[in-house]
């Protein structure tokens, strides 16, 4: 992990595009229809901004740090990066896309040969989906999960996407909603597409419990060596812990982070005889993953 600070340019597009939105055009509005003389445009070559640079960057020294043993095939990125520019961006790391689109995004059906010839088809209508690219329908609690697997055309994408499309609805309000996953492998099944990109809250989880139990946002460090050291301390605890709990979810599954700090400060507070350089490491951790919890720390004791 490493500290990133943005660059000038990026500072300055960042503020463009805000006073861009707050701006209101004053040019009369185009007629509806293609201008005249207008020409088709190339969009399969993208110009990277920086912070898809500096995501480059840094993939591609991972890909080599880990090309020994593992040899990833998949990239999943939220719904920011769910564009051309980052299909592009991985594309050219040897990597597959899988991510997230617009609720509202514009994806059209290939073209079903009726009528002129053109390369979209009809509009996708979310709230009536065909029922031929249905492949599940689950009910649980009182909702009605339905999942839709198609390859469809997106007018800022110049290749297909493979498509799956989660429609949940409340069975006893009729609201529903629904959301777009997208990869750029075609051959992908719908089923490992949403596993892998539910995995991807798996790191938001490590994040959450380093901000909250571990000091992620509390450090007040302010050098490049220092925040890099201590960001990489806070999430390196994220592990361990995870491990420790293990034995004691085996007779509380309750049992959390706090529970576990507070175990391990009445362990330090007891005397404790240290006899070898593993006592020490373990004494160390002990007391840095020690937090006050004292009716944890007394039924510990009292059960001890």
């Amino acid at each position: 992990m490493e500290q990133t600070v943005r660059n000038e340019e990026e500072k300055a597009a960042c503020k463009a595009k805000k006073e861009a939105k707050n701006v209101k055009s004053s040019e009369p509005k185009r007629k509806r229809g293609r201008p005249n003389g207008s020409k088709n445009k190339d969009n399969s070559e993208v110009v990277l901004n920086p912070e898809l640079l500096r995501i480059q960057k840094m993939l591609g020294a991972l890909l080599l740090r880990i090309s020994a043993l593992l040899h990833p095939v998949y990239l999943t990125r939220d719904g920011h990066f769910g564009n051309y520019s980052t299909f592009q961006m991985v594309r050219q790391c040897g990597l597959r896309l899988i991510s997230k689109l617009r609720w509202d995004a514009a994806l059209c059906f290939p073209w079903d040969g009726k009528g002129h010839k053109c390369k979209y088809g009809d509009r996708v209508d979310f709230a009536q989906l065909p029922e031929k690219y249905l492949k599940s329908t689950t009910v649980k609690d009182g909702f009605q999960t339905c999942t839709y697997q198609a390859q469809l055309l997106h007018e800022d994408f110049p290749v297909p996407l493979y498509v799956v499309i989660i429609v949940k609805t409340n069975l006893l309000s009729r609201a529903s909603g629904h959301v777009i996953l997208f990869s750029s492998d075609l051959e992908l099944s719908c089923e490992n597409l949403v596993d892998f990109y539910s995995l991807r809250f798996q790191i938001e989880f490590k994040f959450s419990d380093a901000k909250q139990f571990w000091g992620l946002e509390d450090f007040m460090n302010i050098n490049p060596a220092a925040v890099t050291n201590a960001a990489n301390l806070s999430l390196f605890m994220v592990n361990p812990s995870q491990l420790l709990m293990c034995n004691f979810r085996k007779t509380d599954p309750d049992f959390g982070v706090l529970g576990l700090k507070s175990y391990y400060r009445g362990y330090s507070m007891t005397p404790v005889r240290v006899s070898s350089k593993r006592g020490y490491f373990w004494c160390f951790l002990y007391g840095f993953a020690a937090q006050k919890n004292t009716q944890q720390i007394h039924i510990q004791v009292k059960s001890s």
